[in-house]
């Protein structure tokens, strides 16, 4: 069986890195959202008492600034240093959204509702880019509204009282429509759609097989075969130590996340 590279070992790790930072930080913070709910003071219990679980979120926040940054920073060297400025930001490599994206997303509803064929996808696909792109709008938000509130005597010098209500209400909704895209939207479209299920392991692997390629990235592996790259791409299969412990990281990723989920539900709607 053919194997292509999909992933390197630093967008491995990174996501390895934003996954278990994101859930130190539902777990640490959504607790407090719903404090009167029962679950609430049994995950405290779980983390130590609220001085520990403040102390996760804090170091978890601390995490997820840093990572933000690395990425920033490899982003600039990749375009910078390595492609030495010659990179398409419209191009079929690039996360950043162009209007074959609305097309596709246009075509996908007709797709759903059996009026279409399924659209063809590069690289990326629209829901991809959306997943990528929403994580600038995450950290600015919420990260920003949370050194707010951490640091309210330092702001509190040039901002009025008010300020902090504003941060309260933002750092807490933004944070609870992170969780919930996350656990439901995102989880279903890498992991729980049909042709995935339960799980799609190229994120831990960062291989996805030739055949994977030709059906659900026709255009890139005709765009690789055109410009006779495909070859640069192809890898030996993964290791299997390196496949079990992905399935047993992400498998314990997806049952957290959605017994979190479950539990979000109840304090919204039934408490």
């Amino acid at each position: 069986m053919t194997y292509i590279k999909r992933f390197n070992a630093f967008h491995r790790i990174l996501h390895i890195i934003v996954a278990v930072s994101f859930i130190g930080l539902v777990a640490s913070g959504m607790p407090l959202r719903y404090s009167y709910a029962p679950w609430a003071a049994w995950i405290m219990r779980l983390l130590g008492g609220y001085e520990n679980a403040g102390i996760v979120h804090r170091v978890c926040a601390i995490v997820t600034f840093g990572y933000f940054i690395v990425h920033i920073l490899y982003v600039l060297y990749h375009i910078v240093i390595v492609r030495k400025l010659r990179f398409k930001i419209f191009g079929p490599e690039s996360l950043v959204p162009r209007l074959k994206d609305f097309v596709d997303i246009y075509k996908s509803f007709k797709w759903f509702l059996g009026k279409g064929p399924r659209p063809e996808f590069d690289r990326w696909t629209y829901w991809e880019k959306f997943d990528y792109l929403a994580v600038f709008w995450g950290v600015g938000m919420i990260g920003v509204s949370g050194l707010i509130l951490w640091f309210p005597e330092f702001f509190g010098r040039f901002f009025p009282g008010w300020i902090f209500n504003i941060t309260t209400i933002v750092h807490s909704d933004e944070a609870l429509l992170a969780a919930g895209f996350i656990f439901t939207i995102h989880f279903f479209n890498t992991h729980l759609r049909p042709e995935k299920f339960p799980m799609d392991t190229v994120i831990f692997t960062g291989r996805l097989t030739l055949e994977e390629l030709k059906n659900e990235r026709p255009l890139e592996y005709k765009r690789l075969t055109e410009e006779k790259r495909l070859e640069e791409y192809i890898v030996p299969e993964p290791k299997g130590w390196v496949f079990g412990s992905g399935v047993i990281f992400g498998f314990s990723v997806i049952f957290i996340g959605l017994s979190l989920l479950v539990l979000i539900i109840l304090g919204q709607f039934f408490y």
